[in-house]
C-alpha cells in the first residue's frame, strides 16, 4: 500500500533548552524542506510543535517569538514541569486531529534527523509506527553504557515489550496514535506502550550525536525512576518472582530444620547464635525488599485510581491553533474515546 503525501509535525518536548532550540528549530524546519522537496511530506500544514515542560528560563519566550516569526511552528506551555513523557503526551494529544504522521524527538537533536526520510519511506509503504533505534552507544561514557544495556535487559526479562536501543524518537500515523491516546495510564512509559498498539512497525538506526550545548535532562535518579516506572507499569513479573522466592526460603528453612533435629537427635551440639543471626538478616531484608516492591504497586495504584490530570495547558501559540489564548488545563487525556473534535484540536 502506497499511501498519500502526508502532513508531518515534529512533537518536540522542551525543558530548559534555550541553549540549544535557535539551532533545534532552523534544522527542523530546514528538515521538512528537504522532506517536502522529497515528495514525502505536504509543504502545507507540516510544522513543529514545541511542547515546553514548566522550563525556568527563556525556552518560552524563545518557542513565542518563533511561533511569530514562521507560521510552521507552534508551541504549547504546561503550567509546571511534569516530566519529559508528560510534555511528550502532551504534544502528541495535540496533533492528533491534524497530523497524518507525527514524529517525536528531543529538542537537543542527538537523535538523527536525516533519518526521517527513511521513517517516511517507511510511512509511505503502509508502515504506521517506525522506531529510531541507536545503532552503537559509542558517545557514551562507560558508566551510562553499563546502566542502558542492563535496563534493557531487565525490561525483557521482566517481560516488557520494548525495543532495545530506542527512547522516544519515533513516528507515528494517526490511527495508531489515536489509539495510544485511549490508554489512560497515570504512570506513563511511552515506549513500552506504544508496543501494545500492535500496529504495523518497522526501524531505522542511526548514531545518536553528541550534545553540543546545554546539560542531559534525564541524570541517573531519572533514568532509574523510569525504568522502575516502565517494570511496575507494564509488568507483574516481580510480584511473581517475589512468589517463588517465599516457595524457596521455604524450602531452604524446611532443609535447615531437618538437619537441626537430626544433628540433634544423634546427640550433636547445636551452635545457633551466628547462623540465628544470618538467617533473621537475610531472611529480615528480603522481606523489606519484598514489601519494598509490593509497595511500588501499591502506590502505582494509588495514583491510577485517583485520576488526576496529567499535566495542565497554561498557554498556547502559533498558527496550528484555533486561538492563541491560554488552554483550560484540562490536561490528562483529552479523550475519553478515540480522538475526534475536541478542545486540544488543531486546525
Amino acid at each position: 500500500m502506497t499511501r498519500f503525501t502526508p502532513i508531518v509535525l515534529f512533537v518536540v518536548p522542551c525543558y530548559n533548552e534555550e541553549a540549544v532550540l535557535d539551532q533545534s528549530i532552523t534544522t527542523l524546519l530546514t528538515e521538512l524542506e528537504l522532506l517536502s522537496e522529497a515528495g514525502l511530506c505536504a509543504l502545507e500544514g507540516s510544522g513543529v510543535l514545541l511542547v515546553d515542560d514548566g522550563s525556568r528560563d527563556a525556552t518560552w519566550q524563545l518557542i513565542d517569538r518563533w511561533s511569530h516569526r514562521d507560521s510552521r511552528v507552534s508551541g504549547l506551555r504546561l503550567s509546571r514541569n511534569k516530566g519529559h513523557q508528560a510534555a511528550l503526551l502532551a504534544g502528541l494529544a495535540a496533533v492528533v486531529d491534524c497530523a497524518d504522521a507525527s514524529i517525536s524527538i528531543d529538542a537537543d537533536l542527538q537523535d538523527d534527523v536525516s533519518v526521517c526520510k527513511e521513517m517516511l519511506s517507511f510511512y509511505r509503504r503502509g508502515y504506521d509506527i517506525v522506531y529510531g533505534v541507536r545503532a552503537n552507544r559509542s558517545t557514551d561514557s562507560r558508566s551510562k553504557r553499563f546502566f542502558a544495556n542492563s535496563f534493557y535487559s531487565l525490561m525483557l526479562l521482566m517481560g516488557v515489550e520494548i525495543m532495545p536501543g530506542h527512547a522516544d524518537f519515533r513516528l507515528m500515523s494517526r490511527g495508531s496514535l489515536a489509539e495510544l491516546l485511549r490508554y489512560k495510564e497515570r504512570s506513563l512509559f511511552l515506549r513500552g506502550m506504544i508496543p501494545q498498539v500492535g500496529y504495523k512497525t518497522a526501524s531505522v538506526h542511526y548514531s545518536r550525536k553528541i550534545r553540543e550545548s546545554g546539560v542531559s535532562k534525564y541524570p541517573f535518579r531519572k533514568s532509574f525512576s523510569l525504568a522502575v516506572d516502565g517494570v511496575i507499569s507494564l509488568s507483574y513479573k516481580p510480584l511473581r518472582y517475589i512468589a517463588y522466592l517465599g516457595v524457596l526460603m521455604a524450602l531452604v528453612s524446611c532443609l535447615g530444620m531437618i538437619a537441626i533435629m537430626s544433628n540433634y537427635l544423634l546427640g550433636g551440639t547445636i551452635h545457633g547464635w551466628t547462623s540465628l543471626m544470618v538467617v533473621i538478616t537475610v531472611i529480615g531484608g528480603v522481606q523489606l525488599l519484598a514489601l519494598g516492591v509490593i509497595g511500588e504497586y501499591l502506590a502505582r495504584v494509588y495514583k491510577e485510581v485517583k485520576r488526576r490530570p496529567l499535566y495542565h495547558l497554561q498557554a498556547r501559540t502559533g498558527s496550528l491553533f484555533h486561538a492563541p489564548s491560554a488552554g483550560s488545563g484540562e490536561g490528562a487525556w483529552p479523550h475519553d474515546d478515540p480522538p475526534g473534535p475536541a478542545s486540544h484540536r488543531l486546525r
